[in-house]
Formats: structure tokens, C-alpha cells, sequence
């Protein structure tokens, strides 16, 4: 192995958003792109994603552990029995997002996702079909512009609003996409795009 090599092991080229913030690039490195298959991580990141509307990933990045601790580990069942005073309960909470709209959209969610699960069995089978179940590679160069929905997002937004679920317009479904695996959205030459079309 060459001292480039070594360099290039040591600090591998990424997608540029992740930045120097090491909380977000252990999330761009292990988790951002890998196709998810688990019911129960895919209610979480539509939660997280749902949570992100206006505002940065980073912020909700860092309050994720409160979520989950305040949400009873981003339970479906747990949630979709939530009332009044849970939503207040979450109100009070100063380490998560305190918007009442996101938060009764994620109690609205869970339910919704319970309906899925029953028709479908499970979220899983539902949320793959919008993309054939592979997932997409955009092929995306560093000097592009970010993509911030898709025809397929258009698609998924579209079907979840007509069974009822709440924040999820075209550019929430391609952000959950892209955390997901439904979309390989890292740049072409950051390290996990090859890593996650190999």
C-alpha cells in the first residue's frame, strides 16, 4: 500500500454536506443510502425525515436520540395509540423538535402505517414498489446541484396522502429515499457510492 493509499484510506472522499461535523459523517458513512428493508427503521426515518421539513439535517441529526427516547424507540404501535397528552408530553420536551404539527403528524403516521401493514404486510413491501424494489443510483457529480424530489418521490407523496399520512410532500419522500437506499444519491466519487452499487 502506497502513502496515498494510506491517505486516501485514512480520509476517504465524501459527499461535500456531511462537511467536518463528525456525528453527521458517521451518519453519511454507515447509514445514509443503505437500503432499508426493517419496518421498524423505515417508521423511524420517515418520522426523522417528516421532522426535517424547514429545517437542517443536522439539527434533527442531534436531537435524534431524544426523539427516540421520547418516542418510545419510534414504536408504530406506541405512537398510534398517542393522545392529547402525549403530544403535550412532546411539547415540553426542549431536545426534540417541539412543532404540534409534526408531532400529530407522526401519531397521524403511525396509524396510517398500521393500515399499510395490514393491507400489505408490511411497510416495507408498500414503500419498495415505488421504485420497483431496487433501488435507484442517480449517478450524481460532485459539482451538481443537490436533487431535492423525483418523479418517483412525486409518486410515493402522492399515494401517502391519499391514505392519509401528513408531511410528505414530493421533497420530504425523496430526503427519506435518499436515507433510506430507495435512491443512491452519493456522489459519484465519494467512497460509499461505489461501496452501495458494488
Amino acid at each position: 500500500m502506497t502513502l496515498s493509499d494510506k491517505n486516501d484510506a485514512m480520509n476517504p472522499q465524501r459527499c461535500e454536506w456531511p462537511g467536518n461535523d463528525q456525528l453527521m459523517m458517521t451518519y453519511h458513512d454507515v447509514e445514509w443510502g443503505v437500503p432499508l428493508h426493517d419496518d421498524p427503521k423505515l417508521f423511524e426515518f420517515m418520522i426523522l425525515d417528516a421532522m426535517q421539513a424547514g429545517l437542517s439535517w443536522r439539527t434533527v441529526l442531534y436531537k435524534r436520540a431524544e426523539f427516540e427516547r421520547a418516542m418510545h424507540g419510534f414504536d408504530v404501535v406506541k405512537i398510534s395509540k398517542y393522545r392529547e397528552k402525549d403530544v403535550e408530553r412532546l411539547m415540553g420536551n426542549a431536545g426534540i423538535i417541539r412543532n404540534r404539527q409534526k408531532i400529530e403528524a407522526s401519531i397521524t403516521n403511525a396509524r396510517a402505517v398500521l393500515e399499510v401493514q395490514r393491507e400489505f404486510g408490511s411497510l416495507d413491501a408498500y414503500l419498495w414498489q415505488f421504485v420497483n424494489g431496487e433501488p435507484l443510483n442517480s449517478k450524481r457529480k460532485r459539482t451538481s446541484p443537490p436533487t431535492v424530489t423525483s418523479k418517483e418521490a412525486e409518486v410515493m407523496s402522492k399515494a401517502l396522502k391519499t391514505r392519509g399520512f401528513k408531511f410528505v410532500g414530493p421533497t420530504i419522500c425523496y430526503a427519506f429515499m435518499q436515507a433510506a437506499g430507495f435512491v443512491n444519491d452519493h456522489s459519484t466519487n465519494c467512497f460509499r457510492y461505489a461501496e452501495l452499487t458494488a
